[in-house]
């Protein structure tokens, strides 16, 4: 393809934002990071290098391959950033009006014909492209959280988005070293519409008495060889991001299967979020390590 892809700007220097940062960096492309205030610019850089210091404790990285990182990242508070980019994504909250007004401030701002990309699991590209002067450049990518490990990403075609808009994002989750799986957009895509039903039940299992999270999340991650058990996702992923999602997906699709499990509901109003609130369904330390495994259960490597 004739398109060439040199500078990224991500809109949102979040878990997310900050972990698709790194591994736009990693890969030698050049990163504008955008964060809304000075503060939460100081505060990203910290956690990305925190993250980065913890990745060299356990052999993942070296101090050079940080500081090139860090070289290829400049964080800012503004949006004017993204003229200079071939590529944008935003990864906020799944806030369907904080996405749209992003998306408006990157239209008005980014060459016409450079792809706009949606950070999302469950939201509808299309109507999230709708107020924009060109929604056909629009796309999505649903990244999986860490992006430096995993392999997968979704590539979501809107129902405006063009075959050249769509060649581009594919090209771009390749040029990461990612699989790309090519979807239509849908409820859920393919990930999410699959792993939450799971999520659901396991939860409806440790509400209805059949089992101790521990022994349902161990039956799980051995049975069926996952790296980790439903419970321990949700978890690691935030209760509250969880239940977000299921009463999203059940909103659109009216499936019984989605409707959030009142075990659920209950943690989240008691702000026992989970890894990041350190409890949920499990005891976690102040680094986000269990703390209360079964014997048996081997802890995943850190």
């Amino acid at each position: 393809m004739s398109w060439e892809l040199h500078n990224v700007a991500i809109i949102g220097g979040g878990m997310m934002g900050r972990s698709i940062a790194t591994k736009v960096a990693q890969e030698g492309l050049s990163v504008c990071l955008k964060e809304i205030s000075t503060e939460a610019v100081d505060a990203s850089r910290a956690e990305l290098e925190q993250s980065l210091d913890h990745e060299i404790a356990r052999f993942g990285l070296t101090n050079s391959e940080k500081k090139a990182i860090l070289s290829r990242i400049r964080w800012v508070t503004r949006f004017d950033c993204a003229a200079d980019c071939d590529l944008a994504i935003e990864t906020v909250q799944e806030d369907f009006g904080v996405k749209r007004r992003i998306l408006r401030e990157l239209d008005r701002r980014m060459v016409e014909d450079h792809p706009i990309v949606i950070n999302t699991s469950t939201l509808s590209i299309t109507e999230l492209a709708t107020q924009n002067s060109r929604p056909e450049r629009i796309v999505g990518m649903h990244f999986l959280y860490p992006v430096t490990t995993t392999r997968v990403v979704e590539v979501v075609r809107g129902q405006l988005t063009t075959d050249e808009v769509y060649d581009r994002a594919v090209e771009f989750a390749r040029i990461l070293g990612k699989v790309p799986i090519k979807v239509f957009e849908m409820p859920g895509f393919v990930t999410t519409r699959v792993v939450l039903p799971l999520v659901n039940e396991a939860m409806h299992t440790v509400m209805e008495g059949v089992a101790e999270a521990a022994e349902v999340d161990l039956a799980i991650k051995l049975g069926f060889n996952f790296t980790m058990g439903p419970l321990e996702w949700a978890d690691r992923t935030g209760l509250d991001r969880v239940l977000n999602w299921m009463q999203h997906l059940h909103s659109e699709s009216g499936e019984p299967r989605f409707r959030p499990c009142p075990m659920l509901k209950r943690l989240v109003r008691a702000g026992l979020l989970g890894a990041k609130t350190g409890q949920g369904f499990f005891l976690y330390d102040s680094n986000r390590r269990r703390t209360d495994r079964l014997p048996d259960d081997k802890p995943r490597p850190a």
